[in-house]
């Protein structure tokens, strides 16, 4: 089968961010039974030496120097801009017209039997009367109708009086472009639920992230300290949040009780908001890394406070692979059965993650056995390969 997959994030590496993670992962296992043709843009942090990477996963590359449509006009215009066209102006800020026209081409002569979108921003490429002659698939990642309402809900939105205005523009967004798909494709069973009643179709698949266990392994030993770590990229809103609510909130009281503790930041492109906070005692911040599971692996508890953001978290699974018990909000632990056997600890609230903390730091045992149970999940329930061949299926059936 001839494959389109448009991507306008650069997928490679892998351990650039989460969207590139679930799209570097799941096309690279198609190659061998399909021939790929990927479409994406790339800026200056692109290595030749990585699009060199990349080609060898899939058959034809197509690269465009990314464009930027930061020129929107002030708000009202991009407000009106949104009403007028339904789309956001997040994404036809990243749109390219000369990707646009490539596409319109290759479709036009034909050259493909199926199209992958992967991230729902990449829809905007897509014309709803093409599936009308070939497969077109969404993998969507989550949802932001949904998003965007629990980030107003729980008080963590970052501009809430311009979100209240897009909440219902992004609903019928949603609706809208799902009707251009024969496929949508969702990380969560609570993405599909919200999704299905967005858009009232019915073909929504849940195919979940995995985790590469060969660079992320399981520690042999566990660590005896009082250190906690928090991963992501740190220029995404919601992890600059959630850092800086546990960091300014919750970890001085853990420190009122262990004075040793410390608190490890670890992600690309820290904001300035997330490098100020290296100046408290105990904290470090360290910018993108070569090897995650190194530090994790220094770590006895990895924190994953997030108070908005859905769809199955990357972080999440990599920490569990890499035998670190984990401490983590509902948002952490969206997608995943982590209570029986136990494979995480919850927490909510200020109180609650102080408590899970400590009761972690106090027995060892109870982190090991965690660690432990949500490794083995992760090496029994979150292959990227079955994932991939599960995404096969849907591009390839009738």
């Amino acid at each position: 089968m001839k494959i389109l997959i448009i991507s306008n994030t650069f997928p490679y590496p892998p351990s650039r961010g989460g969207t590139q993670v679930r799209t570097f992962n799941l096309i690279k296992y198609l190659k061998a039974n399909h021939r790929l043709t990927m479409v994406t843009q790339i800026d200056e942090e692109v290595q030749p030496s990585e699009i060199e990477a990349l080609k060898t996963y899939v058959d034809n590359l197509i690269t465009f120097p990314r464009q930027q449509n930061n020129h929107q006009g002030g708000f009202i215009q991009r407000f009106a801009n949104f009403l007028i066209t339904g789309t956001p102006p997040s994404v036809v800020a990243n749109y390219n017209h000369s990707m646009q026209e490539w596409i319109n081409k290759a479709v036009e002569n034909k050259e493909f039997d199926a199209i992958t979108c992967e991230h729902s921003v990449n829809e905007i490429y897509v014309n709803p009367q093409w599936q009308q002659q070939l497969k077109t698939v969404v993998n969507i990642h989550s949802s932001v109708y949904r998003t965007c309402k629990n980030q107003l809900e729980t008080g963590t939105a970052e501009k809430p009086k311009r979100d209240r205005i897009y909440l219902p523009l992004l609903y019928r967004y949603e609706k809208k472009y799902c009707q251009k798909f024969t496929n949508l494709v969702v990380t969560t069973a609570e993405d599909a639920q919200s999704i299905k009643e967005i858009s009232g179709k019915s073909a929504i698949t849940v195919i979940p992230n995995g985790v590469d266990l060969d660079i992320f392994p399981f520690r042999p030993q566990p660590v005896n300290n009082h250190t906690l770590i928090i991963t992501g990229g740190m220029d995404y809103f919601v992890n600059i949040d959630a850092t800086c609510f546990f960091t300014r909130q919750v970890f001085p009281l853990i420190q009122n009780q262990y004075p040793d503790a410390t608190l490890m930041i670890v992600g690309s492109k820290p904001s300035l908001e997330v490098q100020s906070l290296a100046k408290k005692k105990g904290v470090i911040v360290t910018g993108r890394v070569p090897s995650m599971a190194e530090y994790l692996h220094k770590a006895s508890v990895c924190v994953i406070p997030m108070r908005t953001g859905f769809g199955i978290k990357n972080k999440t699974l990599e920490a569990m692979a890499t035998g670190i018990p984990i401490v983590a909000s509902d948002r952490g632990l969206e997608g995943l059965t982590v209570d029986n056997p136990l494979c995480a600890l919850r927490a909510n609230k200020i109180e609650d993650y102080v408590k899970q903390i400590c009761k972690l730091f106090d027995n060892r045992d109870l982190g090991q056995e965690i660690a432990y149970n949500a490794h083995k999940m992760i090496e029994n329930d979150y292959s990227w390969e079955k994932f991939a061949m599960d995404y096969e299926k849907i591009i390839t059936s009738q």
